[in-house]
């Protein structure tokens, strides 16, 4: 029985342990906190699990909230413009509905059932030190904490690392009580992405929280503008105010929808930013011994996309499928660049999807979203996006391709 250490449970993390021990590998969980410190701490992220991610943890057992979650079947895209105007508002639906699980619920349960099933689980903070200590004691060592001291084991990779710092100014809010989207239908579920050109993006997520159905807040904010106003690390209170005053001012439809909404709970606010990088999936410590490193850890992207769980989950995936393949052989450097490489196969159309929504859409993706408002297919393939990144280089990514499809249409 091969011996492996993951250190962080997160979304990957838990996942890659939970499925390696549904094949018999002698797995240790390292975690910073007890299943009841995660549930009693700070929201963690905008989660938004899309069709592919959703359908893998269903192959493997571990979807514990499909009754209990919304099922979200649409995605929307609202467009600002002068006077609480709407220039565009469209909707998109997805091939499968997705779903959004505050982590504080599910990383806590999923490491309550690791250990249900025998799981060894050691709640400590790890440093390069502690892991220097530790690896030697393993056949393969995977760094899946994507915040830290242990990310500065894995390189920059200048070459698919665009940026040197944050792109938006991050704000989330976790709320009950906000109204129904008037223009849907009744009992719709949908994410919706509204855009103010030159300030940033607000993005309104349906969730399941701790105390139940949720809705989920995010503002992007292009620094310097009215949504980077977070700088002075304000309370729960104050965070969520400061969202209503950016709904009432730049997108008055939501801000109708939301100014009676309150907070879930005292620790339902998040602030911050950090900065999209692609690394070296292979990190070495003073021992010389070397680690894995996976999800954030090696492909962190802005969340403006809602990508962040979705690639953890694939993530996952594609390293379960090369510790099985790789049987009883070495797990050396060679082994873990091509792991990481199967797995980037995916990443790349994410990090590139991702990097273009950053930036000033050019002419031909002004010409889809303005397309979508009136042609349904187009509108449903941009969603779908979303779920299948790698979709988009069919047709998004450069006008000729764009052309090819639309003429494709009619």
């Amino acid at each position: 029985m091969r011996k492996i250490l993951i250190v962080g449970s997160g979304q990957s993390g838990l996942q890659l342990a939970l499925t390696l021990q549904q094949h018999g590998y002698d797995v240790t969980m390292m975690s910073a906190r007890t299943p009841d410190e995660i549930r009693a701490g700070r929201v963690m992220s905008t989660q938004c699990m899309f069709h592919d991610a959703l359908t893998i943890e269903r192959s493997h057992g571990l979807n514990l909230w499909d009754d209990t979650a919304p099922a979200i079947t649409h995605q929307g895209l609202s467009l600002a413009g002068p006077g609480g105007d709407r220039l565009l508002n469209w909707a998109g639906e997805w091939v499968g509905p997705a779903q959004s699980v505050d982590q504080r619920v599910k990383m806590a349960d999923w490491l309550e059932l690791f250990e249900e099933r025998g799981g060894k689980v050691v709640i400590h903070g790890v440093t390069t030190a502690d892991l220097n200590a530790l690896a030697r004691m393993y056949e393969l060592t995977i760094v899946a904490a994507g915040k830290g001291e242990l990310v500065q084991l894995f390189d920059r990779d200048n070459e698919r690392s665009r940026y040197t710092r944050p792109q938006r100014a991050l704000s989330v809010s976790y709320v009950h009580g906000a109204r129904q989207r008037p223009e849907r239908p009744q009992g719709s579920i949908d994410v919706w992405m509204n855009n103010s050109p030159g300030t940033g993006e607000n993005i309104n997520i349906p969730g399941h929280t701790l105390s139940g159905a949720c809705d989920i807040v995010f503002m992007a904010g292009i620094p310097g503008g009215d949504f980077d106003c977070f700088r002075d690390q304000p309370g729960s209170q104050e965070v969520w105010q400061r969202q209503l005053e950016n709904m009432r001012k730049h997108f008055p439809w939501e801000y109708e929808r939301f100014r009676d909404a309150e907070l879930t709970d005292a620790r339902g606010t998040l602030v911050g930013g950090y900065t999209p990088i692609v690394r070296d999936p292979v990190g070495e410590l003073p021992s010389g011994q070397i680690v894995l490193g996976m999800a954030d850890v090696v492909v962190a992207n802005d969340p403006i996309t809602g990508q962040g769980s979705n690639n953890a989950a694939k993530c996952a995936q594609y390293y379960l499928d090369g510790i099985l393949s790789r049987g009883d052989g070495p797990f050396d450097r060679d082994w873990m660049r091509q792991t990481f490489e199967s797995y980037w196969d995916h990443a790349q159309w994410v990090t590139k999807f991702t990097n273009t929504m950053l930036e000033p859409p050019p002419e031909h993706v002004q010409q889809i979203l303005g397309i979508a408002q009136e042609n349904q297919a187009v509108a449903d393939r941009f969603a779908n996006g979303m779920n299948n990144p790698a979709d988009l280089a069919e047709w998004f990514f450069e006008p000729e391709k764009l052309q090819k499809y639309l003429a494709s249409l009619n």
